[in-house]
């Protein structure tokens, strides 16, 4: 469990959402929470609030929601390592070794009158202006009213919050809220559990959501031909990716599968702190990571640089690598 101390707002909140499912072993070191994201980014695809790109003839949008940054303490990457570790593998990719940043992205896709949001982000959760999300829609040309169907990944805080305005209101009134059944019975225990803040969060969401609420199983096909639930547990118990597109025009929505573009892709078996089963986690990445590279289906991570979209490659050396679009 991460415990939170003077940091700004926006760490906090995604701290805690990152952290909010403790594992069931026993918790290594409590981290400290990790710094917000400062500073103007450093090219104009991260200055935007979104992106817009095509998963065959679907009209897709990268939505920017926020940013953090860990620490280079193994408190969160690389668990039971040292940071000389941690900073090898990111100086091997010209990388800064005193931090790991991260981005948080969801994804808007839209076909015809059907407008499909793939999670929220942490929402008025995050503090007072930190959220984006209604800023990035806005210039995506959406109003919230708009969005048909939210299909949410796991139950963790930066990914449910944004199902809610700034007064506790359905931020999206006339959408349908897609979660897996295993996903919404962790949600509601949230609600009573010891997390301080994810408690906040999931007692908020939990009566607000219930009304438009559908529950799937973890392999189900959500939107006939379009969108289809992959399971991935580890991160969470009942953590689902997200199969969107046609024939062989599909896009891999990998929730929190995977964190770091460098990181969790070279070295995936490494422990993850916000991995409620911390060998699931590790073998669910490798599973999936290996899986991609043999396929080079397009992928959607939440997590990496604005606006994550690109593929999982191998190198010469065997090595997996992700290729940004």
């Amino acid at each position: 469990m991460i415990h939170i101390r003077n940091t700004p707002l926006l760490a906090v909140a995604l701290a805690a959402a990152l952290a909010a499912c403790g594992r069931e072993a026993p918790q290594p070191a409590a981290p400290q929470a990790p710094a917000a994201t400062e500073g103007a980014p450093a090219t104009a695809a991260a200055e935007a609030a979104s992106h817009d790109f095509a998963i065959g003839g679907l009209q897709a949008t990268a939505l920017k929601n926020g940013g953090l940054t860990v620490h280079n303490d193994n408190s969160v990457f690389g668990v039971g390592l040292t940071p000389d570790e941690v900073a090898g593998v990111l100086s091997a990719a010209r990388l800064p070794t005193d931090a790991l940043p991260l981005s948080v992205q969801p994804l808007l896709v839209r076909d015809g009158g059907r407008v499909m949001l793939f999670d929220t982000g942490a929402g008025r959760f995050m503090g007072e202006g930190a959220g984006t999300l209604g800023a990035a829609l806005q210039a995506a040309g959406v109003e919230p009213a708009q969005v048909t169907d939210v299909f949410i990944s796991h139950a963790h805080g930066d990914h449910v919050g944004g199902l809610l305005d700034a007064q506790g209101a359905l931020a999206f009134p006339n959408a349908t809220v897609h979660i897996s059944q295993t996903e919404w019975e962790d949600l509601q225990a949230q609600a009573k559990g010891p997390d301080e803040w994810a408690a906040k969060v999931a007692a908020a969401v939990v009566p607000a959501v219930a009304p438009k609420l559908s529950t799937f199983a973890p392999d189900a096909e959500l939107v006939p031909g379009l969108v289809r639930a992959v399971p991935t547990p580890g991160h969470t118990p009942g953590h689902v990716s997200f199969r969107i597109g046609r024939d062989a025009q599909t896009l891999l929505y990998v929730g929190d599968v995977v964190h770091h573009p460098v990181v969790s892709v070279q070295r995936p078996q490494w422990t993850l702190q916000w991995d409620r089963d911390a060998a699931a986690g590790a073998a669910q990445r490798t599973r999936l990571l290996e899986e991609l590279a043999g396929s080079g289906e397009r992928v959607y991570a939440v997590h990496f640089p604005f606006p994550g979209l690109g593929r999982i490659q191998r190198g010469a050396a065997g090595q997996l690598a992700w290729v940004a679009e």
